[in-house]
């Protein structure tokens, strides 16, 4: 599987496969699923802690554990929209639509300013 020619879709099943599997959809709640996110995402931060200047070097020192850390999060993040019954590509274009009005090019191209200061 590679990014070039795997869908979301494909992707989504086969975490939803891997939950029926182990009956796990009944610990599925939004409250938990969330936290999930949450603590994968804090799992991939704790890679470059104190790091700062290094976090290239870190990287690639632990790319297959980062990529683990990754992957956790697509998981937990995938079972989150099936058990809420969202459309995930419908909400990335969505959602890029909105923040395109606060950062329009001509104002954000090349700036790391919030909206409001641009």
């Amino acid at each position: 599987m590679a990014d070039s020619n795997t869908t979301v879709e494909q992707l989504k099943k086969q975490v939803k496969n891997f939950t029926v599997e182990r009956n796990w959809k009944q610990f599925h709640t939004p409250k938990s699923l969330a936290m999930a996110i949450a603590v994968e995402a804090a799992e991939l931060m704790e890679h470059f802690l104190w790091c700062e200047n290094q976090a290239l070097d870190v990287f690639e020192k632990k790319r297959d554990h980062i990529e683990d850390e990754v992957a956790d999060i697509a998981i937990s993040l995938f079972n989150f929209c099936q058990t809420n019954n969202i459309d995930l590509s419908r909400a990335i274009e969505r959602k890029i639509k909105k923040i395109a009005k606060k950062y329009p090019v001509e104002k954000s191209y090349g700036k790391p300013d919030k909206y409001t200061d641009l």
